[in-house]
């Protein structure tokens, strides 16, 4: 169930399927995002004069995958007119109380019904990797459609009523040349990140294993939610190489993903952040390191007040904005299984290349060659933090 890691690990300080570095597989928004508004989204030096009028727009310019263009303006602090302002206080006092008490809700009962799927039954062990997602039978399935329906359930709760979903056919082109046998099942959905909400659409879709930070198997309900999903965990705070490494286990799960039908895909967002929506930024080679076929999805939120994409505003303010829309819209586009030429799976970089490509054209999406470390940039300057410092930030 998406939202249950999602929610937890990207609003607890928690990576829900984040990213993992340069050349590992990339999942999700940037790590460590804060909570509270009143914190800078980076730690740094003592604030600095607020950026002007004519450095803002400059500043657009240049971090344009990460600019908010909604009614809430940069951040979403920006100024709105009373009628909207009656609009989110009615909203507050109905909508957000229903939705949050049905959204725990179908927290709790999905927990519940992993709980009595996983009694008796042993976690599948490997590299200190522990999950559910390897077992069979009725537990599996139960598991599996349960989920699936619950992820929906919660996608409504939060005002997604309608998913518009299209599934392109491209043809013998670019993406589907040298396709030896294409019957063979992708080992990993590609898709590009816009929001957390992305991760519950795709829990509702094909119900995919995805990575999330070690501290979410610890958290109360959502710990056991997460390895009957087959969570791959990541230990940000150790540098050590005990095991063979995140990168390694991603990699195995998808091989074996692409040939045991059996066994969950992976969710993999290569970007390694989220944007705007209306940008793809560089792809991580890691997702692409299995050289089997991958499936390529592109989500787009039209909106009309709020934009659902989480590019430049604190958790909280998201969630709660997000909840005050009546309505919220997700547009998916599923494109072919993409089967990767011999070139291709010999040099990774070109074969996530190609397939970005693929997806930016199908999607209508700009290509940037700005990533991560731009992101922190420029949310350590909204926030009138020193430039120095948020450049050492770069680095991090």
């Amino acid at each position: 169930m998406v939202m249950v890691s999602a929610m937890a690990s990207e609003l607890n300080s928690l990576t829900g399927a984040n990213g993992i570095h340069e050349d590992t597989v990339s999942v999700s928004p940037e790590r460590g995002a804060k909570l509270k508004d009143e914190q800078p989204l980076l730690k740094s030096d003592p604030p600095a004069a607020s950026p002007t009028a004519e450095s803002i727009e400059e500043l657009e310019r240049k971090y344009a995958p990460y600019v908010r263009r909604d009614a809430y303006g940069t951040m979403g602090r920006g100024e709105i007119p009373a009628t909207e302002k009656v609009m989110l206080g009615i909203a507050a006092v109905t909508l957000v109380p229903i939705r949050l008490v049905l959204g725990m809700l179908i927290l709790v009962i999905y927990y519940l019904i992993c709980r009595i799927c996983t009694l008796f039954s042993a976690p599948h062990e490997e590299d200190g990797q522990e999950d559910y997602a390897h077992m069979g039978g009725w537990r599996r399935e139960v598991v599996v459609r349960c989920g699936r329906f619950c992820s929906r359930a919660m996608l409504f709760t939060f005002g997604f009523y309608w998913i518009k979903e299209t599934h392109r056919s491209i043809g013998n082109e670019d993406g589907c040349r040298d396709q030896a046998d294409e019957s063979e099942r992708p080992g990993a959905v590609v898709s590009n990140h816009i929001s957390y909400v992305d991760i519950l659409y795709h829990m509702s879709s094909s119900f995919p294993s995805f990575v999330a930070k070690r501290s979410v198997a610890k958290l109360p309900l959502v710990g056991l939610i997460s390895k009957c999903l087959g969570c791959v965990y990541v230990q940000r705070e150790s540098k050590s190489s005990d095991f063979k490494g995140v990168s390694g286990v991603v990699t195995e799960r998808i091989q074996e993903a692409h040939e045991n039908k059996l066994c969950p895909m992976m969710l993999l967002f290569p970007e390694g952040t989220t944007t705007n929506g209306d940008y793809l930024l560089p792809f991580k080679s890691g997702a692409f390191l299995a050289k089997v076929p991958v499936l390529p999805v592109i989500l787009r939120y039209p909106f009309c007040r709020f934009s659902p994409s989480w590019d430049s505003i604190s958790g909280v303010r998201h969630v709660f904005l997000l909840l005050c829309q009546f309505v919220n819209h997700i547009e998916v586009i599923w494109l072919p299984v993409y089967y990767p030429s011999e070139q291709e799976k010999e040099d990774p970089k070109l074969y996530a290349n190609n397939v970005r490509k693929l997806m930016a054209t199908e999607g209508n999406l700009t290509l940037s060659d700005i990533g991560l470390a731009e992101k922190r940039i420029y949310h350590a300057v909204l926030n009138g933090n020193s430039l120095p410092r948020a450049l050492h930030q770069k680095d991090d």
